[in-house]
């Protein structure tokens, strides 16, 4: 924003080349008369007394003002032959050479060069540590930078200076010192739509979103046409979960400029994970035309394809992602690392279309290693990999399936599936409502509620083409089926089937809980119950190797209200020091007494006082076994109970089989054995188990609740099945279920699975459902 900075630019290119010699010389009585003008308002940084050195040094700002920085680094270069310390010279040939453009590391360093030694002689001009750290910044200096910026505040605050020092500190990810810049800056100057703009993405990316959300439309109140504003008020109602307002966030981003990349992108993610398949695919091409090269478009216009059953297209647009190599040294992108395991994914998956579903098992079928490195997201650095054959063109893509064609107890069935995967959705940020998830989960719902009623009926099931009794794995099964359909980019897999070699070190779930300033949305409710929790292990461990200092332990708990008021417990211990992890226990109902690793809880703090607080579940052979002969015993227990209950209509059994179900699930929830999806999967199997002992959940996991953390903070199986069903509302079932056709014999194959979960049905609406 200096002056000197804005005069016309002329179109002549930057480095003195010939072009800018001509110009020079049309233009020599121009930039004579804009210097005599410039000298006499001595509107040029550092004006000296005399008016003939003036004049000099106002003809090299005029050449910088019109792009000749080599002229004007000639010019200040003769002056400083005759005056040495001529400061104006100094800092107007450092402002040329950063000017020159700092890609070459020379120019940066002399531009560096030349502020210092401004500085030296005049170290109270507070532009001269801002222009200094304008070159530092993009070379990755971010602290001296931040640290000059902080030396011009404390010389003449101004609103630039924090805002600049502001957006440095949010790309440091200090954004709660950003928050406090922006806020200063506005406070000095209430008008700037940028600065409001990053006041809001420093709440964004702490997690506060309805903040943020008031910030971006303050900022569209200063500015009505802000893009940006839109977009990231877009972001933030997709975090919330809020799906049309978020649509019309960028559908006005949109409106302003058709062609913003970065609005199309989003929109078509957030269209994706919102099941709306077609549409994002449109938004994903549209972003392709206008950057070809634009490697998330590409990935995700290649999910959406093979999420739809049309593969050729499909692996056609992740090939291309596949050819671009990163540069040595570069870092390969997230959709990079993920586009080999996805074209294995969908080669399978297409060779399979037409099998029968009870015929082949991915978690068998697919290579050991190769699910091993895709579940832990790592580069496809896999020995000895064998590559899944190409297409067969024998096997045509999937078609659409028209609603209408579907007959009418068919169409029932997916209505009904739709309005029971909708009962599974998330009221909490973070989980944005897909509809593809709901219809997949719903069929998941009813399919199980069928089989386990066949089971206690006596029925066996038919698996990898044998026919045996089925087993609560089985169960599990039908809803992981659905949900890995559902959304092929992410891998669904049982962890107890990767290689020996990863399980015996432990295969981890990680959720970040807290992360420097970035707190997850997703989990806030549970926060306060699981510092209870470690309050209370502190007390414990304090107490067996500490027991004379538990007192002050004692008292310093009693006023920690937040995690990270527990850092500077840490002290207290000498092994605690740098933070701690706490085991949380699981009670076992088989053998009274004994209890189970549940998740591990870490805090960890570094010097500056960022903490990381997390939870996860380490999988291991041995913790798996121990949770198998749980589930093992709940699960022979529930079959005997359930054909009780198919013969007799006694209440008390019910009871007991609802009982079992929910002590079943809780096991699974705390063991944590997929890679991804446990908790949908989960909850699909209690609802369709339930319906098939009689009764059914009328009742919407309540707002900012998730079932599968109920469970994992739950001290025990019973506390669990009481808080569920707290919130399930049972009720008898409808008769009109019975008369619902056989899930997976209408949908024996994976066309038959995608098919239907491409198929509008937005009547469903309209007309009543007779089940519900």
């Amino acid at each position: 924003d200096s002056s000197f900075l804005h005069f016309h630019e002329s179109d002549c290119d930057i480095g003195g080349s010939s072009s800018c010699e001509s110009v020079l010389s049309l233009n020599t009585e121009k930039i004579l008369s804009q210097a005599k003008l410039l000298a006499e308002q001595k509107r040029f940084p550092f004006a000296t007394d005399n008016d003939n050195t003036n004049e000099e040094l106002a003809i090299a700002y005029v050449l910088i003002g019109n792009g000749l920085y080599d002229e004007a680094i000639r010019h200040f270069s003769t002056m400083l032959q005759e005056e040495p310390e001529l400061v104006s010279a100094i800092y107007g040939r450092g402002i040329a050479y950063g000017k020159k453009g700092l890609h070459d590391m020379k120019n940066a360093e002399l531009a560096l060069f030349e502020l210092s030694r401004v500085i030296s002689l005049e170290p109270d001009h507070p532009e001269v540590f801002e222009q200094r750290a304008e070159i530092l910044s993009p070379l990755g200096r971010i602290s001296e930078a931040l640290s000059d910026l902080t030396k011009a505040i404390q010389l003449q605050p101004s609103a630039r200076l924090y805002r600049h020092r502001g957006t440095l500190y949010f790309i440091s990810e200090d954004y709660a010192t950003a928050h406090e810049d922006f806020q200063h800056s506005l406070e000095l100057n209430k008008n700037q739509p940028i600065a409001m703009l990053y006041k809001g993405l420093t709440f964004f990316h702490r997690g506060l979103l309805k903040e943020a959300i008031e910030s971006f439309k303050e900022a569209l109140k200063q500015k009505a046409d802000f893009i940006d504003a839109y977009k990231s008020l877009g972001q933030a109602y997709r975090e919330l979960g809020n799906f049309d307002a978020a649509t019309e966030s960028f559908q006005k981003a949109l409106l302003l400029n058709q062609n913003h990349v970065q609005t199309l992108q989003l929109k078509g993610m957030m269209l994706y994970h919102h099941g709306s398949l077609d549409e994002a695919l449109k938004n994903f091409k549209r972003c392709l035309q206008l950057e070809p090269y634009n490697e998330v478009c590409q990935y995700m216009k290649g999910l959406s394809h093979v999420a739809m059953g049309q593969f050729y297209e499909g692996i056609k647009a992740q090939t291309k992602v596949m050819l671009n190599d990163p540069l040595p040294g570069q870092k390969a992108s997230p959709e990079y690392l993920k586009v080999k395991y996805l074209r294995e994914y969908s080669r399978y998956l297409h060779a399979h279309l037409d099998t029968p579903l009870t015929e082949y098992n991915i978690d068998i079928d697919l290579p050991g290693n190769f699910k091993d490195h895709w579940a832990k997201n790592l580069p496809f650095l896999i020995e000895n990999y064998e590559e899944q054959p190409g297409l067969q063109p024998h096997i045509k893509d999937v078609l659409f399936q028209n609603f209408e064609t579907y007959k009418p107890d068919v169409q029932e069935l997916i209505c009904v599936a739709d309005h029971l995967g909708s009962m599974m959705q998330y009221e909490t940020p973070g989980f944005l409502p897909n509809k593809r998830i709901h219809r997949a989960m719903g069929l998941a719902t009813l399919e199980v509620m069928q089989a386990v009623q066949r089971t206690w009926a006596n029925s066996k099931v038919r698996m990898n083409g044998k026919t045996r009794l089925m087993q609560w794995r089985d169960m599990f099964d039908i809803a992981v089926k659905w949900r890995r359909i559902a959304d092929p980019d992410q891998p669904v897999l049982w962890l107890d089937q990767m290689p020996a070699r990863s399980l015996s070190r432990g295969f981890n779930n990680h959720i970040n809980l807290i992360r420097g300033q970035v707190i997850n949305m997703r989990y806030l409710e549970y926060f306060e119950k699981i510092l209870h929790f470690i309050k209370d292990r502190i007390l414990v461990y304090h107490g067996a190797n500490n027991p004379k200092g538990l007192l002050e332990v004692r008292e310093a708990l009693e006023k920690v209200h937040k995690v990270e008021d527990l850092l500077p417990i840490m002290k207290f211990n000498s092994k605690t020091r740098d933070g701690f992890t706490v085991n949380t226990k699981v009670p076992s109902l088989k053998d009274q007494g004994k209890e189970y690793d549940g998740f591990t809880i870490t805090i960890t703090g570094d010097k500056v006082g960022n903490i990381l607080f997390s939870v996860e579940t380490q999988t291991t052979e041995e913790r798996t076994q121990l949770y198998h002969a749980e589930i093992d015993a709940l699960y022979k227990d529930l079959t005997a109970k359930g054909k009780i209950l198919i013969l007799s209509a006694d209440l008390g059994e019910v009871d007991a089989v609802c009982n079992l179900i929910l002590s079943l699930v809780y096991y699974f929830y705390n063991l944590m054995p997929l890679s991804r999806g446990s908790s949908v999967i989960a909850y699909s199997v209690i609802m369709g188990a339930l319906m098939a002992s009689g009764k059914e959940v009328s009742g919407k996991i309540p707002k900012g609740k998730l079932v599968d953390f109920e469970a994992m903070t739950a001290p025990g199986s019973e506390a669990f099945s009481k808080i569920a069903r707290s919130w399930m509302n049972l009720k008898s079932i409808s008769p009109s279920y019975k008369n619902l056709p056989s899930v997976s014999e209408t949908f024996p194959t994976l066309r038959t699975m995608i098919e239907v979960l491409n198929t509008d049905s937005s009547h469903c609406l309209k007309k009543t459902i007779v089940v519900v």
